[in-house]
């Protein structure tokens, strides 16, 4: 029987002229033709150099996967959420085009962050030009164009406009609203409002980026993680919810839901704020500041790289080893010394989860407290930049409210509702959903300078407090992740959770 071509030969199958990467998460994934020309350019290459953890590889041996892997897995994760929402509803007109610029929009995303990732910009940048409000995400933005001008891709080629291109980067980094209710996007209109909740969403935070950040990270850290990603893929569907287009998921998957949000607090208390990953990142930072008063022979500054997306492109973690074996570099090599040989920043105390009231205080305000407890003979042997200060949040996303409350379910009976979780699905879920505490750091390794800190600490909460008698810093603590009862209570006599006692005690 003849097939459908025109000389009644069968046609043959087109041939995939991507890519395919194999992933440890994901699997084999496949690239498209255009992905791949935007993979194949030294400003996406860098992101082999950037470390997914930053200062989480000197903890976690096994945390040395870099940005460039996250960028392919969250490609992957836009992809199959676009064509899953594409291939159940029709009627919500996905384009090959949507679907296109969704995927690049999660390969970029991450493509402006600097050397050690989130060292970079949260710490480094915000004591390098106090004051400063510039954030990864808008590199990403520059850098894209940056990639596509440079390399001279052409987007009309795979059937992109100009309107794409900005389509992509409102994906990357949405705007905000001029006015509370209006349409602040130029990409796409309402009608595909919805797009803009699959790379970073700011409605609920269930977006793709964080899916394969969690799975990533718990897998190169040895942490388990509990919740189903793909299942959340597969129960998705775009509903109209209050004027909005909005993602919702099955009301059976709300436990799934409630488990990302915990892995995401897990997570932020075992890895990305673990004690000993702060003490390094505090190092690498300091080093950075160091070397960027002291600028090389080219007199540029590291601060100054995010203005020259051509200097920037070639900024990533290996400024470590040049300053390292770098000359002129005295106190930041000092420093970065310490730190390959295990002499980190000390931890002395830090205040109990529920103790707020030093919380509204700026870091630099409480080392500030602290030192001015010091006694003349202590002053002999610290300095207010020996003390160092770090405020700590760690909650399941949304502060103190239940993240699980702005997610919308629907029901099997009623498939194109929305609802809010039922009440008897949320008697299971904890009263408590963020941890606030305050740790302080001796940045000498001497044991009379640690205890002058520590003394100085306990007595600067003594005179917070208006107590007569100093507390005790609670340097060994280790608290309970928000939403699970402390273990000296009456109720949690049992086996400690695997999770808590999996942490490093570093």
């Amino acid at each position: 029987m003849a097939g459908p071509g025109s000389d009644g030969e069968a046609e043959l199958p087109k041939a995939f002229d991507g890519k395919v990467f194999n992933d440890p998460i994901h699997g084999h994934i496949e690239v498209d033709p255009l992905s791949v020309k935007i993979i194949d350019t030294p400003q996406f290459q860098r992101l082999r150099n950037i470390k997914q953890l930053g200062g989480g590889y000197w903890l976690y041996p096994g945390a040395c996967h870099n940005r460039f892997e996250h960028s392919l897995g969250v490609y992957y994760l836009s992809g199959r959420l676009t064509t899953e929402l594409q291939g159940k509803q029709p009627e919500l007109d996905i384009t090959p085009q949507d679907v296109l610029c969704v995927k690049i929009a999660g390969l970029c995303h991450d493509l402006g962050h600097g050397p050690f990732s989130h060292v970079f910009d949260q710490q480094f940048m915000k004591k390098a030009e106090p004051g400063c409000t510039w954030k990864h995400e808008d590199a990403s933005i520059e850098m894209f164009d940056h990639l596509i001008k440079q390399n001279k891709i052409n987007l009309a080629e795979y059937d992109l406009t100009q309107q794409d291109q900005t389509f992509i980067k409102e994906l990357i980094s949405p705007p905000k609203p001029k006015e509370p209710g209006s349409w602040p996007y130029k990409g796409r209109g309402t009608e595909k409002g919805f797009l803009y909740q699959i790379v970073s969403n700011s409605e609920n935070g269930m977006d793709v980026d964080k899916w394969d950040y969690f799975a990533r990270d718990s897998e190169c850290t040895g942490l388990s993680k509990k919740f189903d990603h793909m299942r959340l893929i597969q129960s998705a569907r775009v509903i109209k919810v209050h004027g909005k287009w909005q993602i919702c998921y099955r009301d059976k998957e709300w436990l799934n839901v409630y488990d990302m949000f915990y892995t995401r607090a897990c997570l932020h208390r075992q890895v990305y704020q673990h004690q000993a990953k702060v003490a390094v990142e505090m190092m690498i930072t300091d080093a950075l500041l160091e070397a960027d008063r002291t600028p090389g022979e080219d007199n540029k500054k590291i601060s100054g790289a995010r203005k020259n997306m051509d200097a920037y492109t070639r900024l990533t973690d290996s400024i470590f080893h040049k300053i390292l074996e770098g000359e002129g570099q005295g106190k930041a090599r000092d420093i970065l010394e310490n730190l390959v040989t295990r002499k980190l920043y000390r931890l002395v105390g830090e205040t109990e989860p529920g103790d707020l009231h030093l919380f509204p205080k700026s870091e630099a305000s409480i080392a500030e407290g602290i030192f001015a407890c010091a006694l003349p003979e202590e002053k002999k042997k610290i300095t207010l930049e020996d003390i160092a200060v770090n405020k700590v949040k760690v909650n399941y996303g949304m502060g103190e409210k239940n993240p699980v409350d702005s997610v919308n379910f629907w029901t099997k009976d009623k498939p194109n509702e929305a609802e809010p979780p039922k009440e008897k699905l949320s008697q299971m879920l904890p009263a408590n959903f963020a941890d606030n505490f305050v740790r302080v750091y001796c940045k000498k390794q001497d044991k009379d300078s640690i205890e002058a800190v520590k003394r100085c600490f306990g007595v600067f909460l003594k005179k917070e407090k208006g107590e007569t008698t100093p507390p005790k810093p609670q340097g060994s603590r280790k608290p309970s992740p928000p939403g699970r009862p402390a273990r000296k209570t009456n109720e949690s006599k049992g086996p400690p959770d695997k999770r808590a006692r999996r942490e490093l005690d570093l």
